[in-house]
């Protein structure tokens, strides 16, 4: 049964694959265009060029593409379950065994944790902002974005903004030139498209009315995953402004989570098991492997959702200009909302005295400068935290 075959390939790329979702595409790239020869190289860079036009975690997109090509429906979901079940699995074991932890210990390792996190996610924002915004009007965009997030932080400021800035990038925003390529199999009829873009629609329109804690799980992090452009860090300011902003997880707790989650190889979306495991939320209110789950299922869900209704008009819709310049100025408005999230809740939840602020910095170099591995800078900066004076 090739979905079989699916899972197990994938399931292989779950257990090795660090580095995060660039990396991820060039662990896809070699096994399956080089090694397996799924695709050509005109179909796998069109694939990838399309993950990226979306919200949603790209690698996981292409991954769960790949799947479908290779076995349909049923080679879909074996592809994203052998990607995503080891990191999954990881982060169950983290959320639960921190409650088995003696008080001071976790908190030790918890201080090393957020200031690893403050790390990442100052060399995530480098990053994006090296790429995403390479000119003058792009770095506007990202600067202004930020000053908004700060001055006026909720989560529907960060909606405004990120689409204020797909309106701005219609309006003077230059997209990088793309070809329109036609290497990429399209496996879809675009009724179907047109059913799941409904769906997608619909769903993110309808959770926020399902009752329950459960419901207010699934709808937090469903609308989240719907509005994630730029990578798996981007989902970290939308995710503290659901779950955190309102109470229904703490922030020590969330950081930790979240820089825990960079030393995971496979996708970093997987923050979601451990955020339902963690939370008092979950199918009957319990949390624990349940909640994992539930929260799994809601942000990996749009952006699959939203893929299957894009595919089958994709090469039509790329070849008009106007597509890229908003999806360019929404880049660049990710980055500037990224920026806002570095200081707060990143920095201010972190940065708790003299020592705290070194290890992070020393974390920043470790990563940007000596290019170490995120999952040894997080060993790292667990391992530090349980020295005194940190906490």
């Amino acid at each position: 049964m090739p979905y079989i075959h699916v899972f197990v390939v994938f399931l292989k790329l779950g257990l090795t694959s660090f580095g995060g979702p660039i990396a991820h595409l060039a662990f896809f790239r070699t096994e399956f265009v080089v090694k397996r020869r799924w695709i050509n190289e005109a179909g796998y860079a069109e694939l990838v060029a399309l993950c990226q036009f979306l919200p949603g975690p790209t690698s996981s997109q292409v991954g769960f593409a790949l799947g479908l090509m290779r076995a349909g429906p049923l080679g879909a979901l074996a592809a994203f379950a052998g990607f995503t079940l080891p990191s999954m699995l990881l982060m169950i074991g983290f959320a639960l065994g921190g409650e088995m932890l003696p008080p001071d210990l976790a908190r030790g390792v918890m201080a090393g944790l957020l200031c690893v996190a403050v790390a990442v996610v100052a060399d995530a924002v480098l990053t994006m902002a090296r790429t995403l915004c390479p000119d003058p009007a792009r770095a506007g965009l990202a600067i202004g974005a930020a000053v908004v997030v700060l001055l006026f932080g909720n989560g529907w400021v960060q909606m405004l903004v990120i689409a204020a800035g797909a309106l701005a990038g219609t309006l003077g925003v230059a997209p990088r030139a793309e070809g329109a390529g036609n290497g990429m199999p399209v496996p879809l009829r675009r009724s179907t498209g047109v059913v799941f873009l409904g769906l997608f629609a619909a769903l993110f329109v309808l959770v926020p009315l399902i009752s329950g804690e459960a419901g207010r799980l699934f709808a937090a992090l469903y609308q989240s995953g719907a509005l994630v452009f730029g990578g798996g860090h981007v989902v970290l300011p939308l995710l503290e402004q659901a779950l955190v902003a309102p109470g229904l997880i703490g922030p020590d707790l969330f950081l930790s989570g979240y820089a825990a989650a960079q030393a995971l190889p496979g996708p970093l979306f997987s923050f979601a098991a451990y955020l339902g495991t963690v939370m008092s939320s979950g199918p009957g209110g319990s949390g624990g492997p349940g909640g994992a789950v539930l929260a799994t299922v809601a942000l990996f869900l749009p952006g699959f959702l939203v893929l299957l209704g894009v595919l089958p008009f994709w090469h039509i819709w790329r070849r008009h200009a106007i597509a890229l310049q908003a999806v360019a100025g929404a880049n660049a408005a990710v980055v500037g909302v990224l920026g806002a999230a570095l200081y707060t809740p990143v920095f201010t939840s972190a940065a708790q005295g003299t020592y705290a602020v070194a290890l992070s910095l020393a974390a920043f170099g470790l990563l940007r400068v000596g290019r170490v591995p995120p999952g040894l800078v997080v060993l790292f900066g667990g391992l530090i935290g349980l020295l005194p004076g940190l906490v």
